[in-house]
């Protein structure tokens, strides 16, 4: 596992000091495909071991209190070299989005991008919020989806706030249209350059 290195799905704690900052791990990985974080695992795989099991109570601290809801956790101890190795794994939860509890007080949700946790954007929050709902949906194609696209023409990938000034839709209804087009599988949402583009996906044949 370790050889693996820190990606979508593992990362690594050399030590926990913070169950505020590991709420965000937690948050992520319960968000997007679920994962694992090793404790006692230097970012370049070498082997510190836990300390003590107020390490492991920070976890589960982190994963109860300062997520909202409370994040699903379960934990698994190995010994190698000799040290303590505690692997907490996160499965994707069913009441997304998870909220972690951030330096200024607030709750945001995170998900995973490769080995880095992001906070997500408005149209992520609106897509698990459409989810969540007990009612089906049907996408409609109006003068609100229109626009959307038009804004697009010039340029296929945009951030949110380009398209709300492109298409001059309100940006409420931006996010509403987007989480849809990305659901019925019209739209495509990448992370590049340290923000998220939204664009149209390309349909064959």
């Amino acid at each position: 596992m370790i050889a693996e290195g820190e990606h979508q799905q593992q990362d690594f704690k050399y030590k926990i000091t913070d169950a505020c900052k590991l709420a965000k791990s937690v948050s992520a990985f319960a968000n997007t495909d679920g994962g694992r974080l090793m404790i006692g695992v230097r970012d370049d795989g070498h082997l510190s071991g836990v300390r003590s099991e107020e390490e492991v109570y920070m976890m589960q601290v982190a994963a109860e209190k300062y997520c909202r809801p409370a994040a699903e956790i379960s934990f698994e101890r190995l010994v190698a070299e000799g040290r303590q190795i505690v692997i907490a794994h996160v499965p994707i939860s069913p009441h997304k989005p998870i909220r972690a509890l951030c330096d200024d007080g607030r709750y945001r949700a995170f998900i995973r991008v490769a080995d880095e946790n992001i906070v997500a954007s408005p149209v992520h929050v609106r897509i698990w919020k459409d989810e969540q709902s007990p009612k089906g949906q049907v996408f409609t194609y109006s003068e609100i989806e229109n626009k959307v696209f038009a804004a697009l023409q010039t340029n296929n990938l945009q951030t949110l706030n380009q398209i709300v000034r492109r298409s001059k839709v309100k940006r409420p209804q931006v996010i509403i249209t987007l989480a849809r087009m990305i659901r019925f599988g019209l739209m495509e949402c990448r992370f590049s350059d340290h923000q998220f583009l939204f664009g149209q996906l390309e349909i064959e044949g």
